[in-house]
């Protein structure tokens, strides 16, 4: 994957929870990436290839991050329930 270069500046007491360079680095990857998920500009499958993980490991760190991978609203909760309330029962054999 080609990368590009972007100069941060952190505050120096950062550096004092034992954070190193490739840590801050790690860190910025993510926290973009996660961004991008929960603006809904990409989907989890991007996310897990642009953080170089599988998709499993991306959903397990949603969870450790506590985002929800699905974010329903109100309404939409309510249109599922609805939509799952209208299938038809199985007929039992």
């Amino acid at each position: 994957m080609l990368n590009t270069k972007v100069e941060i500046s952190i505050p120096t007491p950062l550096l004092q929870f034992g954070i190193n360079r490739e840590g801050v680095q790690q860190r910025v990857n993510e926290w973009l990436v996660l961004s991008l998920f929960t603006e809904e500009r990409i989907s989890s499958g991007k996310a897990a290839r642009l953080l170089n993980i599988s998709r499993v490991e991306f959903l397990s760190l949603l969870r450790k991050r506590g985002i929800a991978y699905v974010d329903y609203s109100t309404d939409e909760l309510a249109a599922e329930f609805a939509a799952v309330d209208a299938l038809p029962n199985p007929e039992p054999e």
